[in-house]
């Protein structure tokens, strides 16, 4: 049964998500090119401590060239891989008023 107080993280950490206020550790591979969200956190240093664990997954499935970040922020997707912003960015085609 979870306590009171790790109740009241869990809902705090979604208001600040919410928000954009939240803590992410943004993680960028050169091999496979892609950009990974773990989080939401409180706090930055709670951010900090889970980045051992994400990259040591990352790298025993194979993850080259890791860049690491922490930031605020709210990403709209966990996982961005650059053939998938390829293919997103060759869909969209600007609508002029008036044209089909």
């Amino acid at each position: 049964m979870k306590s009171i107080l790790h109740y009241f993280k869990e809902v705090s950490i979604n208001v600040f998500d919410n928000l954009g206020l939240a803590w992410w550790v943004e993680i960028i591979t050169q091999n496979p090119r892609c950009t990974y969200y773990f989080g939401p956190f409180m706090n930055s240093a709670d951010a900090k401590a889970a980045i051992q664990g994400y990259v040591e997954d990352l790298e025993m499935e194979g993850a080259q060239g890791i860049a690491i970040d922490i930031k605020r922020c709210k990403p709209k997707s966990l996982t961005i891989s650059d053939d998938q912003a390829e293919r997103i960015d060759a869909k969209v085609r600007p609508v002029l008023s008036g044209q089909m």
